[in-house]
């Protein structure tokens, strides 16, 4: 992150006196138990910030602290320099003015010496240069301004008549990347193969294939996964591990047979989800305390209720690596295993082998764990070994579909939990929703009247009974014009107190439950993320996109 190894940011940081010794300590030792970065768990748990970080080693470099995340360089800045010398040396301009240029950098030592640089910069730039320090990882997104759009190179690869199926997979691999997508979509039609990405949760075409090279593209998919290159009919299942330039990251590949052709979906499994924890999920204060008061629970189950894509199991994750130390353990059963973490102990379900959620939770009880993570509860027999499990002196942790936090105990009666046995071992729900980020480099203040809500949806104006300030943005190369720049939980918690528990008991309606809920202080989807949009993190439209004000 900081291009400064963690020993010497160490030594910077506590010289400066940013942090003190004792709060290193104890990041030293929750990074050991737990197979993490010391510096992750000082920003995770704000005893420091990537910026306090920073400006401690610009300081300690003797130069000015650019923070690149909250002012970004322009294409124009950023082109101004060779991509190969830019990439080369990590420097990207940051300011500059008739005369004078800055130039950010993760080692502006070295790079203020480099008598060849200088050369090359003077010849370009016609002006004096200075240098200043930037995080490592600032400077390198700045450089996605010199990816050229898919279609222009996907015909550059095919008029070279080079390797075109391996070259069109890494551009495609690499944009992925870089345009920190979720999910990559190749679907063939009658004359072409359309690829689209998943960002921030909406698809966006990014390019297209010509239909002669998309079986030699798919070839290699699936040689690369394990898959059977002769089978055309059949969905398939498989993984690749991707690696460049020192970094690791898995894609999880769905291949299934349309008329056009096969379809390729695959998942793009992000390192930042591995290293997730609770502050970065979008919690409140209350709720992030009640999660982890519940984690910490000897015994008992947390479900976490939402549709595909809602972020569920990056909140059971966090989840884990809070608990996660040498003293307790952890065993999983997934499908798939999306994440590998260190000190876990992970069970891929194997329909093959009659390995399902059901007959691998009975052995895995038998194995005595502390701790039980449930890829998802799907059936009867499941609900009532993890009830039974929960009930025995084990933590669970699951996720399952409901639409809501109040719907998750009515479907888990009607799939035969016990209501005696539910009410004794259920001790959190969490529903949730991710809504898109307010890009930070466009976003916009303005003034809105009550009257001006009930346009957007009728009676919407109750939550709004004043004029409010509230935040939009306008769309720039940052967030590919979209106005929006990564995503945010927004939740719904149910705790089961005593009243809630008696209730259970009574097998309620979703309204009863959502009625005791409220009276104890539960806040609705929709009106946890309206203290997100009030807090310009996101926007009202968006918000209805994903959560209704009426329950």
């Amino acid at each position: 992150m900081t291009g400064i190894n963690e020993e010497k940011t160490k030594e910077i940081l506590l010289k400066e006196n940013y942090v003190t010794e004792d709060d290193f300590k104890k990041a030293e030792n929750y990074a050991r138990a737990r197979h993490t970065s010391a510096i992750d768990y000082l920003i995770s748990e704000e005893l420091t910030s990537k910026d306090i970080i920073g400006q401690a080693i610009a300081e300690f470099l003797g130069v000015p602290y650019c923070d690149l995340n909250s002012n970004r360089p322009t294409r124009e800045m950023v082109m101004k320099i060779p991509e190969n010398v830019a990439k080369k040396h990590r420097i990207v301009i940051f300011a500059e003015d008739e005369k004078n240029v800055n130039i950010s950098t993760d080692n502006p030592k070295e790079n203020s010496e480099d008598k060849e640089l200088k050369v090359i910069l003077d010849e370009i730039l016609k002006k004096k240069i200075s240098f200043s320090y930037s995080l490592r990882e600032d400077i390198e997104s700045a450089f996605i301004h010199y990816i050229k759009p898919l279609d222009v190179r996907f015909m550059e690869i095919i008029k070279r008549n080079g390797s075109v199926a391996p070259e069109i997979l890494e551009e495609i691999f690499e944009d992925a990347l870089a345009f920190r997508a979720s999910d990559i979509h190749l679907e063939p039609s009658e004359k072409d193969v359309v690829a689209r990405f998943r960002i921030d949760g909406m698809l966006h075409e990014v390019g297209k294939i010509p239909k002669d090279f998309y079986e030699n593209i798919l070839n290699r998919i699936k040689i690369k996964s394990n898959l059977r290159i002769d089978e055309h009919f059949a969905t398939q299942d498989g993984a690749i591990r991707y690696s460049k330039n020192d970094k690791m990251t898995d894609f999880r590949i769905s291949i299934v047979p349309t008329l056009n052709g096969e379809n390729v979906a695959i998942r793009v499994l992000s390192e930042y989800v591995r290293n997730l924890t609770m502050s970065d999920l979008g919690l409140s204060i209350p709720n992030q305390k009640i999660l982890e008061n519940a984690s910490k629970k000897p015994f008992g189950m947390i479900l976490v209720t939402g549709p595909t894509g809602s972020g569920k199991t990056s909140t059971l994750y966090a989840v884990l690596k809070t608990l996660n130390n040498p003293e307790v353990n952890i065993t999983t059963i997934e499908d798939p295993v999306e994440y590998k973490i260190e000190g876990v102990n992970q069970i891929q379900v194997n329909l093959k082998t009659n390995l399902t959620f059901a007959s691998g939770l009975k052995s895995i009880v038998r194995q005595d764990p502390n701790i039980i993570l449930v890829g998802e509860i799907r059936d009867k027999e499941t609900v009532e070994i993890a009830v039974n499990a929960a009930l025995t002196g084990h933590l669970l942790l699951s996720t399952f579909h409901a639409n809501d936090a109040s719907t998750a105990i009515p479907r888990l009666l009607d799939m035969g939990a016990e209501p005696f046995l539910l009410s004794s071992t259920l001790e959190l729900i969490v529903a949730q929703r991710l809504v898109r980020r307010i890009c930070d480099s466009c976003r916009y203040s303005y003034k809105s009247l009550p009257e001006e809500f009930d346009n957007i949806m009728t009676g919407l104006s109750k939550y709004f009974p004043k004029e409010i300030i509230l935040y939009k943005s306008k769309g720039c190369k940052d967030c590919g014009f979209t106005g929006f720049r990564g995503r945010i939980g927004i939740f719904e918690f149910i705790q089961t107190n005593r009243e809630m528990k008696e209730l259970i008991l009574k097998n309620p309606s979703t309204q009863e439950i959502w009625d005791l809920a409220k009276k104890n202080g539960s806040l609705s989807l929709f009106e946890d993320g309206l203290e997100k949009v009030k807090n310009g993190v996101t926007t009202i439209e968006e918000l209805l996109r994903v959560a209704s004000p009426w329950k």
